[in-house]
């Protein structure tokens, strides 16, 4: 029951043209779903202006062969991408009920054991799409310039904030030469992670994010009805569990999509009341 949901987020300077977003997040594919890897590949018939992915892509030792199938005819079109925890690490038999008492974040000692550098490589050479992981770039999208920081996994401490203001400031420096008035009121500002920690978006916040992208939750994955999820796997408000939101602080806010993703841990391949879903996110001008 794949589920493609619509929303529009009012943040790009006036008279600028609207820019189709396609996010995705939280496949956690094996090399048998072919159903999913089918879904997948149609969106690339939506013609989005640009696609960010927030993760947790591989579910399986051999998931980058599935990886590669979903994703075949992206090709030309723009993409930024984070990595998640199962990118690094295959899935693992645990008892789920765990998640009721705690999230599961925490330091990761063991090495990955999945291929990270190939899945890697086929999003930056083979689609040619920009890695944020502890990292920066930029994009120009039908005339509105887009400024896009982002973060390895909060959820097992791979993340640098620490780093983001040096790499921002970096990125300015070289822009500046270039830039004059104008061209700075028509850049939007982007902040991308896997996992939507408070403290990553409070730092996203801080440095100027306009719009968040995240996954990790899979919107709670199982859900009450009338009531919604029961954890988020993550320090996140349950209400701000999936979709879109406003993030407050320190007198600041941005808009707050989190994506409920498409897929489950192969050893517990259970949603109640919470469909796999990708986002297609159009950015219209701000009210003025």
């Amino acid at each position: 029951m794949f589920t493609l949901r619509r929303v529009v987020v009012p943040v790009l300077p006036p008279d600028a043209e609207p820019i189709r977003v396609l996010h995705v997040s939280d496949l956690h594919m094996a090399p048998w779903q072919r159903d999913k890897q089918a879904w997948v590949r149609s969106l690339a018939q939506l013609k989005p202006d640009l696609v960010v992915d927030t993760g947790d892509n591989l579910g399986h030792e051999n998931g980058i062969e599935g990886i590669e199938a979903a994703f075949a005819g992206f090709d030309g079109i723009p993409g930024v991408y984070v990595n998640g925890s199962n990118d690094y690490h295959g899935p693992m038999r645990k008892n789920w009920l765990r998640y009721l008492v705690r999230h599961s974040g925490g330091a990761k000692e063991a090495p990955a054991d999945l291929d990270t550098p190939r899945l890697e490589r086929f999003f930056r050479e083979g689609l040619g799409w920009t890695s944020l992981n502890n990292a920066v770039g930029s994009l120009t999208v039908k005339g509105t310039r887009l400024d896009f920081f982002g973060v390895d996994d909060p959820h097992i401490g791979r993340d640098r904030l620490d780093r983001l203001t040096g790499l921002i400031d970096s990125q300015q420096d070289e822009e500046s030469l270039d830039e004059d008035a104008s061209d700075a009121e028509r850049t939007v500002t982007i902040g991308v992670a896997h996992a939507p920690y408070r403290r990553v978006l409070a730092s996203f916040v801080t440095h100027g994010a306009q719009v968040i992208f995240a996954g990790h939750t899979h919107g709670g994955q199982v859900c009450v009805p009338f009531f919604g999820a029961l954890v988020t796997n993550c320090d996140i408000p349950r209400r701000q569990v999936k979709g879109l939101s406003l993030w407050r602080h320190a007198y600041r806010t941005a808009h707050l999509h989190v994506s409920a993703g498409l897929g489950t841990s192969i050893y517990a391949p259970v949603r109640f009341a919470c469909l796999p879903e990708a986002t297609l996110l159009t950015l219209v001008p701000a009210a003025r």
